[in-house]
């Protein structure tokens, strides 16, 4: 019986430094090539550097998960998650776009980057990619409604739509959703499991609109 349990704490461990590793390489891969990407950097770019500075220091010191998602599904959803804005890009390098409104897409971007920031921040070390229970955070961004990333993800997903689109980047943006719907039903699985998930769900009733859903 000590055995067993030593074992699948060793096992757990492993898991969790691999994901911790995983997350670091990315996040750092990610970064190199917003810097490679970006000529001259203002305001927003300085946002999405400090976010990925933020995630390498989370990488390996964020809280151990309580309890977690390692699924098929899960690593799917979380795949198709980083990967599907990247293609975009690429969409657009292969085909022409068209563009609904500059400005209005620029000010949605700049309003995603802000929440995302503050969002992550609220986070801290409870932040994670994969649905884990690490720590039910209620304050900031989550008063209001309990995904807010999320919410970021979209509201940038729209902006950057408005500002260029054709129809790869419209059915990899459906896609997107499509494993963010997936992701957050994960989460929420896992977040359940804290005791104080009913009175939280209770007080904030939306998940990613207020007064929608």
């Amino acid at each position: 019986m000590v055995a067993d349990l030593r074992f699948q704490l060793r096992q757990l461990w492993r898991k969790r430094r691999l994901g911790d590793g995983l997350l670091f390489s990315v996040t750092a891969v990610e970064l190199a090539l917003l810097i490679y990407q970006t000529p001259s950097f203002e305001l927003i770019d300085w946002i999405y550097v400090s976010q990925h500075l933020i995630v390498l220091g989370l990488s390996f010191t964020r809280r151990a998960p309580a309890t977690y998602d390692y699924s098929l599904r899960s690593s799917i959803a979380v795949a198709v998650s980083y990967g599907y804005p990247y293609a975009e890009t690429l969409s657009l390098g292969w085909w022409p776009g068209w563009e609904v409104s500059a400005m209005a897409g620029l000010v949605l971007v700049m309003a995603a980057t802000f929440l995302s920031f503050v969002s992550l921040v609220s986070l801290g070390r409870s932040f994670g990619v994969r649905p884990a229970l690490r720590r039910l955070v209620t304050f900031g961004p989550y008063r209001f409604v309990r995904h807010p990333i999320y919410l970021s993800y979209v509201m940038s997903d729209i902006g950057y739509n408005i500002q260029e689109w054709n129809v790869g980047t419209l059915l990899l943006t459906f896609a997107g959703w499509i494993s963010l719907l997936y992701r957050i039903h994960a989460e929420e699985r896992v977040l359940s499991r804290d005791p104080r998930w009913p009175a939280y769900v209770a007080t904030v009733r939306y998940r990613l609109l207020p007064g929608i859903w």
